[in-house]
């Protein structure tokens, strides 16, 4: 017979999830026992009823019967799959979410966040992390990287077009800009089996390591939805019309403007994009924002006889352009990037002229053909030959001066730059259109993010080209996702005021979310799994997320 008053805890298991109920038992006037029930206790695993249990019964723990067994990662791997599916990328992926090769996706898109790494090794953190368990994966002793990674990557790849089409159609609408930029990623090793893995130029400045070339496409906000892999040695603007082409074809868009860079759309392509397309129809789907080259700036000063005085730093001149009014141009001045130009050119030229004075001066037996290849090395190193006027070059003497003529012309346009589209004047006025190709940098960011910062894209453990552009289309969904968490993390960025030694990043976020643990613990001879109490930090980073466990 129970005490009276004394508390006790009645377990049922007859629905789905057990529930307990916190109940007294008192003796009645009649005899019979009466029952009270004070509180339900829902959302407990049978294991921690059956420990209050026997805590209200007054069992002691002595430290013989008390063990944690083990400790797994469990608060970030749980988070960002739970944002994964509230972001219905499950869903993107594949339209039956619940089949094993979505969950081993959306394992290695988190995996790739989390741990970076090669995918064998993600399966490896099986024995540390809960990352396998929450992804259909609880109990196994190994998992398998070919079936549960590389298989799965083949299916990605061939829904690839679809995802993509997907996230556009979610983050595009009538009107809607796209950031377009391309990157390259270096390789070490031999990739027999690979057609795109070649030399090209390196935008790493990796000499003499061959490469892959990354196109990505990002909405205004710098929110990826399209990323291809080309051969090593594409250049930027022959990227480009297939771009345009399948924003239409594979996307069913006939609104969009469209933004690159100057080494991408330059003056000639921009008319190329603007010809009759395969259809005999104007291509007035799609408009562009770009900037001049260097060389663009100066012809088109030549053209209109413009006074460099237009260049303000404070106000965007607009100019029309007189041979086809539906370009404008926007012409800008940045006075950092000037005094960063000129500080530059000024150490260039100072190198070259020491340089070269040395070989002037020098006493040594040279042809003219052997100066001539001095020289030569100079121009090449230091790339201020187009200053160099040589006078005299013999086999006793070499007579050198800079143009301080063309070095002024140069100087003078140093922090300009200019914009040009085709956007007209009513959808968008140039200080906007400025504004939007300056946010080419946030696809700067995605790039730096996926390629180094957090994601490490490379190096690439891949031979194949397929495993190649799958591991790229992993990393961009990737990125995706951390987009979509700094988007919700974005109060508690800004309310960071600790300067240069900002406390909340998207690594320090990680951490506190990884140092979430699940605890197997035994105790009265029953095992039960315990996750690690939030502590307020954490619980306001989750409730930003929207998340609660």
């Amino acid at each position: 017979m129970l005490n009276q008053e004394k508390i006790h805890l009645d377990i049922q298991t007859h629905r789905s999830k057990p529930y307990g109920l916190l109940r007294t038992y008192t003796k009645g006037e009649n005899g019979k026992l009466k029952r009270t029930t004070l509180a339900r206790l829902n959302n407990l695993s049978k294991d921690q009823l059956l420990m209050i249990r026997a805590a209200l019964q007054g069992n002691t723990v002595p430290k013989s019967e008390f063990s944690i067994t083990s400790s797994k990662e469990y608060g970030a791997s749980y988070v960002l799959l739970e944002m994964a599916k509230a972001l219905e990328l499950d869903k993107t992926i594949y339209s039956r979410p619940s089949e094993q090769w979505v969950k081993d996706c959306l394992a290695m898109i988190v995996g790739r966040i989390i741990f970076s790494g090669s995918k064998l090794s993600l399966t490896n953190v099986h024995k540390d992390s809960s990352l396998w368990d929450l992804s259909g994966h609880e109990g196994k002793e190994h998992i398998d990287v070919n079936k549960h990674c590389y298989d799965a990557m083949d299916k990605l790849l061939s829904r690839q077009k679809e995802i993509q089409k997907k996230l556009a159609n979610r983050h595009l609408n009538k009107g809607s800009i796209v950031l377009y930029d391309i990157t390259s990623s270096y390789f070490e090793g031999e990739y027999k089996n690979s057609q795109k893995v070649t030399f090209g130029y390196n935008r790493d400045k990796k000499r003499g390591k061959a490469q892959v070339v990354i196109g990505l496409m990002c909405d205004s906000e710098g929110c990826p939805f399209a990323v291809e892999v080309f051969r090593g040695n594409t250049k930027d603007e022959t990227t480009v019309m297939d771009k345009i082409k399948e924003l239409k074809k594979s996307y069913d868009f006939t609104d969009l403007v469209f933004v690159g860079d100057r080494g991408m759309i330059t003056k000639s392509r921009f008319e190329e994009i603007n010809k009759i397309d395969e259809f005999g129809e104007k291509p007035d789907y799609i408009r562009i924002i770009s900037a001049l080259t260097h060389a663009d700036i100066k012809k088109l000063c030549e053209k209109y006889d413009s006074q460099l005085t237009l260049f303000d730093e404070k106000n965007i001149v607009e100019l029309i352009d007189t041979e086809n009014p539906n370009i404008r141009y926007g012409l800008c001045l940045n006075p950092a990037m000037r005094a960063e130009e000129r500080k530059t050119r000024t150490t260039l030229l100072e190198k070259t002229e020491e340089a070269l004075n040395k070989i002037a001066q020098s006493k040594r037996n040279n042809s003219k053909e052997q100066l001539g290849v001095r020289v030569g090395k100079v121009i090449n190193k230091y790339k201020m030959g187009k200053f160099v006027k040589v006078i005299e070059i013999n086999d006793k003497k070499f007579l050198w001066q800079f143009d301080q003529e063309k070095i002024d012309k140069e100087a003078s346009l140093d922090g300009c730059y200019v914009i040009f589209t085709d956007v007209s004047p009513q959808d968008m006025g140039i200080a906007d259109a400025v504004k939007t190709y300056k946010d080419l940098a946030k696809i700067e960011n995605a790039f730096r993010n996926m390629k180094t910062v957090e994601l490490e894209l490379r190096p690439f453990y891949h031979r194949t080209d397929k495993r190649i552009d799958a591991h790229a289309f992993i990393c961009m969904l990737a990125y995706y996702l951390m987009w979509h968490v700094n988007k919700k993390l974005a109060p508690l960025f800004k309310n960071d005021k600790d300067g240069k030694n900002q406390k909340y990043t998207f690594s320090y976020i990680m951490q506190r979310l990884e140092s979430i643990r699940k605890n197997k613990v035994a105790f009265l001879g029953v095992d039960a799994d315990i996750i690690t109490d939030k502590d307020p930090e954490q619980d306001i980073i989750c409730t930003l997320l929207g998340l609660s466990f």
